[in-house]
């Protein structure tokens, strides 16, 4: 029998079970999006193992991974088995995963497509990225079929295996355009992944609008409530407020925007204060050029003060400032 959604009281009993999460969004500097990630011929272990290692120095204990539709279409062995060696490097680092199966961002402006994926536009910020399962399949329901074996196959192989944290089912549903026409997708996704009875909390994180129908929609289906917050403080501040209704516990699985005053410094006390676990965007500059701001141009020099990203592809901090103040261990604040 399928498992229906976490009460809050099982959501918090989670919760204080794992470690104050403290985590980044991951790919490995050689991908330039997670096509590259996940395909056969250009997953890159050594480099994953590598760049984990800088991680648990600067005090991470999670990462955040977007997976591929069309990868595990074309290699659904081979996408599991690439999956689990990623989640024994990260273990192995003290590091748990948080997978994403869906997302409708398109950088790139084009659909996932499998082999050699085009080099990054130098100065171009994220410009090889691109959704999954593509913008296309979130609206043909004949194509659902496959998708609900996509959820349901990754999912249940993974169901019991501790070293997964969270599903974050869908990044950013509604993006690139889609609005509201992506809702059907995330409402199904719940329920193609509650069937395979995973003994982790799912979630899908509020974004844009978080009042409109599908925001409400999200948080209602969410075991666990989750946001984006590339805000000043006292915008974090605000949308921490509205995910507290909820009754949950809350993660913000997007943050750090420098210019705009989104860092280190002035958010993490703030999650610190109100238990709220977090995984800033980008830990390695690499191919995905994250480092540069949203609507750079193509040619643009790197910035002096970087938008997302932690190392230089050699393992230098960006700011030593900055990994000090990662370092520093979280307290738990009292929870129901």
């Amino acid at each position: 029998m399928a498992m229906s959604q976490w009460s809050p009281q099982r959501a918090y009993a989670w919760y204080r079970s794992v470690a104050p999460i403290r985590g980044c969004n991951y790919l490995p500097r050689t991908a330039v999006n997670d096509t590259e990630m996940w395909q056969a011929d250009t997953f890159d272990i050594k480099t994953i193992d590598q760049e984990l290692t800088w991680a648990q120095a600067a005090g991470y204990n999670s990462i955040r991974v977007f997976l591929q539709y069309i990868v595990w279409q074309n290699d659904p062995r081979g996408m599991k088995d690439r999956m689990a060696k990623l989640l024994e490097t990260a273990k192995r680092h003290g590091i748990t995963v948080m997978f994403v199966p869906f997302d409708d961002c398109a950088f790139a402006g084009r659909e996932p497509y499998l082999g050699k994926q085009d080099d990054p536009v130098a100065g171009v910020h994220n410009s090889g990225w691109v959704p999954s399962p593509g913008l296309k399949r979130v609206v043909d329901r004949p194509a659902w079929g496959d998708l609900a074996k996509y959820i349901k196959d990754i999912v249940s192989a993974f169901a019991d295996d501790r070293r997964v944290l969270v599903w974050d089912l869908y990044n950013e549903p509604g993006a690139s355009g889609m609005g509201q026409k992506s809702l059907p997708l995330v409402e199904a996704a719940f329920e193609w992944a509650r069937d395979a009875n995973p003994s982790q909390p799912l979630t899908v994180a509020l974004w844009a609008d978080f009042n409109d129908a599908m925001s409400k929609r999200m948080i209602e289906l969410s075991d666990v409530a989750s946001f984006h917050g590339y805000d000043n403080p006292e915008g974090a501040m605000a949308k921490i407020k509205l995910c507290a209704p909820s009754g949950r516990p809350v993660i913000c699985t997007e943050f750090l925007h420098r210019q705009s005053g989104n860092t280190f410094a002035a958010i993490l006390p703030i999650f610190n204060e109100l238990d709220v676990g977090w995984y800033n965007w980008g830990l390695v500059a690499g191919r995905t050029q994250t480092y540069m701001p949203w609507g750079s141009k193509k040619g643009d020099p790197m910035p002096a003060v970087w938008q997302h990203d932690i190392f230089h592809a050699d393992g230098k901090p960006y700011d030593a400032a900055e990994i000090e103040l990662l370092r520093k261990p979280a307290s738990r604040k009292e929870q129901r």
